[in-house]
């Protein structure tokens, strides 16, 4: 072999290992993007399991307020429609609004035991409010961890490479489960 086809050999072999070390990088950030997008999904998963757990529980939790408190028709009505909604709800987004909308109308509920001195004695209802509160305080910890993989792939999302890759890999941004700024405010309960 004369110099000239050993020079041009070199030239593709190092054009190969370079274009080989392209294609594997590439791979690894589409699997990257998509592992991001699946740990979205199964943090939100995890959401999704404690709110279920809450709408599991608030049925008996009314009726057992509702003993004590029947003129409180419209707390209750509240109640109904944003469980409804949370259920009827297609996309993350609106199951997240749906679910903020409970929050609100859970705390007026929480806040009639100060009104009503036998409720607050009563065993059933401060068993419900006991797994009640565990149970926000699970979807609060789950609603962070969703909140930070969110972070985590939507940080990617905006990075030079991370936008081509999950193109390619057709994820797109994740919605954040916030509070609305109605809701971070205490709620009032007037009689």
């Amino acid at each position: 072999m004369s110099n000239g086809v050993k020079i041009a050999l070199g030239i593709v072999g190092v054009i190969a290992v370079i274009g080989f070390i392209f294609i594997g990088w590439g791979i690894g950030q589409y699997n990257r993007v998509i592992s991001m997008d699946e740990q979205v999904k199964a943090q939100w998963a995890q959401v999704e399991n404690q709110l279920k757990r809450r709408y599991d529980l608030i049925p008996n939790l009314v009726e057992t307020v509702k003993g004590y408190a029947k003129h409180e028709k419209e707390i209750f009505e509240n109640i109904a429609q944003a469980r409804t909604q949370y259920f009827q709800a297609k996309t993350t987004k609106d199951k997240i609004q749906a679910s903020n909308a409970l929050e609100g109308v859970l705390s007026r509920l929480l806040v009639l035991r100060e009104t009503y001195p036998q409720l607050k004695a009563n065993e059933n209802f401060l068993k419900l409010q006991d797994s009640l509160e565990g149970t926000e305080n699970r979807i609060s910890v789950e609603r962070k961890r969703y909140n930070e993989s969110v972070q985590i792939l939507n940080t990617y999302r905006r990075t030079v490479f991370g936008r081509i890759f999950a193109g390619i890999a057709g994820v797109g941004e994740a919605a954040y489960y916030e509070i609305p700024a109605a809701e971070k405010e205490a709620p009032k309960v007037k009689f």
